[in-house]
């Protein structure tokens, strides 16, 4: 691509996934409303983010990124927003004690309002709407006025995103993310799970190396990195009239960046390196996610490689691989292998939920536990067979007591997932079923963490 970018030069592409909205002129006002709101999260913060995670894709961090399917107007609230993130925080320390390594943490929240869709119409009774495209597009009521794209939505958003982003900030830097209290929380899981004692033992180990440093007097009241964390936010960037408005040229380095978020994603629907959401995300300097499906090429690969990070910047581009736990290893491997081979600076991601997608005997949309889990251990061991670096995970959560994914150690069943089934969109793992996989994962950052131990080992021995 050696076409000049602009934040509009995405229109003279081929555009999916965007609603077909009938009024331009309310469409052209709510642009020009949200292009006048100050930025939701700024450049700088941007720039923090790919640095963190320029060293994941080194080798020296892991990515947890994880959120609702589809935010909502209507289950829009302080203590929505509070258990999600208190969960990512637990998570955060379990994975951080295993692995040795910081934990970048990305929510899917503050701006993650659409969806695509794999029909653009529904149909019920021999009616046929638009699909609901998320809360920022249209309104979920399978009714004409509620399926109507209303661009007044886009606007509703931003503001719900800027109070979001608020309440955020405050948890994260005053106080509620404060290291022994996140343990406490793990600690109150531990006991209540089916599986406490299995986890017992690595919450001991937390619990003796946080006395082990109030001890020599390292503590939250003397390291505010004890007390305080950075947190980030991010969204598949699919709604780009929203995305456009709110694109804005940094003061001090004159590069373009999308302040909806501080990460944006492309998804599987979207990735054709001719269309408009490629084109949109090349020009913007935030970091940015890639889905790489199974049906993705090797050559197709390493074209939006090129298109995405054509300067190789470690940190710049994230893949997020989501293959379903049957076809993880046969098709992530050729990937994985071809950026080795051509020395790309990536970050390699697993997203285990969307490819374990089924729909249950009661008529539900669900993913069973042990396929997630399984997807998850695929990928590590692709990386492992690879020689590479199991970056992250991408997972779809809430800190709620839904009942939507089947299994795990609270044994959700099919006949459970009527009794607590809130999702608008796709099955998310509960706050239960999600700070498992934090311990799963954990065995897996440690297995990890042993290999490289013993290679250095084994060099150093072999030097002498």
């Amino acid at each position: 691509m050696t076409h000049k970018w602009t934040p509009k030069s995405w229109r003279d592409k081929p555009a999916l996934q965007l609603p077909d909205y009938k009024d331009e002129a309310a469409l052209k006002a709510a642009e020009d409303e949200i292009a006048k709101f100050p930025p939701l999260v700024f450049a700088g913060e941007a720039r923090s983010l790919q640095k963190s995670l320029g060293k994941v894709a080194k080798g020296e961090g892991f990515l947890l990124q994880g959120g609702d399917c589809a935010e909502s107007f209507a289950e829009f609230n302080a203590n929505k927003i509070r258990d999600t993130f208190r969960v990512i925080l637990q998570m955060a320390v379990v994975m951080t004690y295993s692995g040795s390594m910081p934990i970048v943490k990305v929510g899917r929240i503050a701006g993650q309002f659409a969806k695509p869709r794999s029909s653009d119409t529904e149909t019920q009774d021999d009616v046929t709407l638009p699909s609901y495209r998320g809360d920022i597009i249209n309104a979920l009521d399978f009714a004409e006025d509620a399926r109507t794209p209303d661009p007044q939505r886009m606007v509703k958003a931003y503001h719900q995103a800027s109070a979001t982003l608020n309440l955020l900030r405050a948890f994260a830097q005053g106080g509620y993310a404060d290291l022994n209290k996140v343990h406490k929380w793990n600690l109150g899981f531990v006991t209540d799970s089916p599986l406490g004692e299995r986890y017992e033992q690595l919450a001991s180990h937390i619990t003796d190396a946080l006395r082990f440093m109030d001890a020599c007097g390292i503590n939250a009241n003397n390291v505010p990195s004890l007390r305080e964390t950075s947190f980030y936010t991010s969204h598949e960037a699919l709604l780009l009239p929203y995305e456009e408005a709110l694109t804005r040229e940094d003061s001090l380095t004159g590069d373009w960046y999308d302040t909806s978020a501080h990460m944006l994603w492309i998804g599987a629907r979207t990735h054709q390196s001719e269309n408009a959401q490629v084109e949109f995300a090349r020009g913007i300097k935030n970091p940015i996610g890639l889905k790489c499906s199974p049906a993705m090429s090797t050559d197709e690969l390493l074209k939006l490689v090129d298109i995405l990070n054509p300067e190789n910047i470690p940190g710049r581009l994230t893949l997020i691989s989501r293959m379903g736990h049957k076809d993880v290893i046969e098709k992530l491997t050729p990937l994985v292998r071809a950026i080795k081979s051509e020395g790309r600076h990536v970050v390699w991601s697993c997203d285990p939920m969307h490819g374990n997608t089924i729909t249950s005997s009661s008529g539900y949309k669900t993913r069973p536990f042990d396929n997630i889990l399984g997807e998850v251990k695929g990928f590590f061991a692709v990386h492992k067979n690879e020689g590479t670096h199991p970056g992250g995970i991408h997972i779809e959560m809430t800190g709620q007591n839904v009942t939507e994914c089947v299994g795990g150690a609270e044994s959700i069943g099919d006949e459970d997932l009527s009794s607590r089934y809130h999702t608008h969109c796709d099955p998310r793992l509960n706050a239960n079923q999600a700070l498992e996989m934090a311990f799963l994962i954990s065995d897996e950052l440690r297995s990890l963490r042993n290999d490289e131990a013993f290679a250095r080992e084994s060099f150093l021995t072999s030097a002498e």
